[in-house]
């Protein structure tokens, strides 16, 4: 029987992608290289140019598939904690600075016009429509103002953790976070009479 292809191909993506997760753990991303990934994965070189164009290509993808939050956002029905949540899985992304593909991946992508255009699509903005489509069920439910403006509420509360990235220091702990989402709720709910 001849093998399957497309198996193969599909077994040869998931130990890529095993490879770069494993790679950038042990060294970070600024040591990655495609031959690096090719060794540790068992393929060629060709293998992976065939589907990825760049060592950042494939870390967007390992980063797209293992981000879970990204369909659907979560609803427990309490704000604070679905926003400590989505928060907490860009911090993981972006932690430990020294092996984050996440930081390497961003700081790729402010040299890379291409890499930045697909980060963008592919990661960032349906999580930016994830975070918004969660504070409009809160506005529907009178959690949140009518009239806020969910941009500035992505900047209030995503804003801090890239600020602390660019200048090392460090990501927030989570009695941190809970007082960046306090005071960033407070300043977007309703006033009570």
């Amino acid at each position: 029987m001849a093998p399957n292809a497309a198996r193969r191909s599909e077994s040869s993506r998931k130990a890529i992608l095993a490879a770069t997760a494993e790679l950038c753990g042990e060294n970070g991303y600024a040591r990655l290289t495609i031959e690096a990934i090719a060794a540790r994965a068992g393929v060629s070189k060709k293998t992976i140019y065939r589907w990825w164009p760049s060592k950042g290509a494939v870390v967007l993808e390992l980063l797209d598939q293992t981000a879970t939050i990204a369909i659907e956002p979560p609803d427990s029905g309490d704000l604070a904690t679905d926003l400590r949540t989505l928060l907490t899985e860009v911090i993981g992304m972006l932690t430990p600075p020294e092996t984050s593909p996440g930081i390497g991946l961003i700081a790729e992508a402010l040299h890379d016009p291409d890499l930045a255009r697909e980060l963008r699509e592919r990661l960032i903005r349906p999580r930016i429509a994830t975070f918004k489509q969660r504070l409009r069920r809160a506005q529907d439910a009178g959690q949140l103002s009518p009239d806020a403006d969910l941009d500035v509420a992505l900047d209030l509360l995503y804003g801090p953790l890239y600020h602390r990235m660019v200048f090392h220091l460090g990501m927030p702990d989570p009695s941190y976070l809970d007082s960046l989402i306090a005071h960033t709720l407070r300043a977007l709910t309703p006033p009570r009479h």
